[in-house]
């Protein structure tokens, strides 16, 4: 006979972050089908497999212990960076960047994995760390090491946005974990000060991606062309849209990437800024979620670990936001869930996986 004490396993499975979860996928599918002209082909079929694929794929995941997951941080942490140096070498190359080993059946890129395998060897790294080491220099080395491979790795592929997310997913837990503050200011500083290097050793089209979020209007039909369509696809919207299936700037092909990276002007086109706040708010009840999932736990790896997960979620929708409204330059960063891909869907179901095993966790453990 079960113990009446222990919860049951549906008791344990947080129903409400499953609906905003379904909630997003399934608005995702409808505007992917409202891109494609009122078509389940070529995007919102497949899409709408691979969620379903993902989404159980997560609900098993959160079935994992604790225990397990701290084993595996560092062994799957290795494998990754080493399919990143096998991606240098024998890597596929799409739309002009080295991103993906082509396995045949299916195409892999380590880059999107290291987003939550980083978060993990970082909690796991600091949760082994004695209390009285985090202010010594043997706490912020290994984490140089951690990080800077990685990012270092995708960076070269080039893929900006990823190694950027890789970086701050790291950097996340090293502030969670308690380093010194003056560690993040004097880097802030030299960092500001490294500009002007970091910028001229970027590739031509990073650079111009730049100059044109400084000046959008300086290329308005070349390189500013996708922050310019979708800014006026945004903006047409006005508050109720105007109406599904009746978009005009995807619809008509104005809108590059109107089905991935700037999938959100083609919501807000039919669904106004009514359409836009609901989604964002569902994925900030999501991030809230995650930070709440982070405080009650007991261990300093179930903290670090669920806010360095719930930090890359929300990475992913506040880059995309800002990149397609032209807050930030253009990175390719996709809207999770919403964005056609398998990539960023299965990063961020993996992640929301782990949050639900570190949460039943702790609500088992009481």
């Amino acid at each position: 006979m079960r113990d009446p004490l222990v919860p049951a396993p549906l008791a344990v499975i947080p129903w409400r972050l499953i609906v905003a979860i379904l909630a997003i996928g399934g608005f995702g599918l409808v505007v992917l089908y409202s891109a494609a002209g009122g078509n389940l082909k070529p995007w919102a079929l497949s899409q709408g497999i691979r969620f379903v694929v993902f989404l159980i794929g997560a609900i098993l995941l959160s079935h994992v212990r604790e225990e397990q997951i701290k084993a595996v941080a560092f062994p799957a942490y290795a494998i990754i960076l080493v399919a990143l140096i096998v991606v240098e070498v024998f890597g596929f190359v799409g739309g002009g960047s080295q991103r993906w080993l082509d396995l045949g059946f299916i195409r892999i890129q380590p880059s999107e994995l290291m987003k939550p395998a980083i978060v993990l060897v970082m909690a796991r790294f600091y949760d082994l760390l004695p209390s009285g080491e985090i202010r010594r220099f043997s706490a912020i080395w290994p984490a140089i090491v951690l990080i800077g491979f990685p990012f270092l790795l995708v960076l070269v592929q080039p893929d900006l946005g990823t190694a950027t997310m890789i970086a701050a997913g790291g950097l996340v837990v090293t502030f969670l974990a308690g380093l010194p503050l003056r560690l993040y200011i004097g880097s802030g500083v030299a960092f500001l000060a490294a500009i002007p290097v970091i910028f001229f050793s970027l590739h031509e089209y990073q650079r111009n991606r730049v100059l044109i979020f400084m000046d959008p209007e300086s290329d308005p039909l070349g390189t500013g062309y996708h922050i310019s369509q979708s800014k006026i696809a945004i903006g047409s919207g006005g508050f109720f849209g105007k109406g599904f299936l009746n978009g005009t700037q995807s619809h008509l092909d104005y809108l590059p990437e109107g089905h991935t990276d700037f999938v959100f002007a083609t919501m807000a086109e039919e669904w106004g800024l009514l359409g836009g706040l609901l989604l964002i708010g569902t994925f900030l009840l999501i991030v809230n979620w995650g930070i709440r999932v982070a405080l009650r736990a007991r261990g300093r790896f179930g903290r670090l670990a669920a806010a360095g997960l719930s930090m890359t979620i929300f990475f992913y929708v506040a880059i995309n936001l800002a990149m397609v409204m032209g807050l930030a330059p253009v990175v390719g960063i996709p809207l999770p869930l919403v964005s056609f891909g398998g990539s960023a869907m299965m990063t961020v179901l993996l992640c929301l996986g782990l949050l639900m095993a570190i949460d039943r966790a702790e609500k088992t453990s009481r």
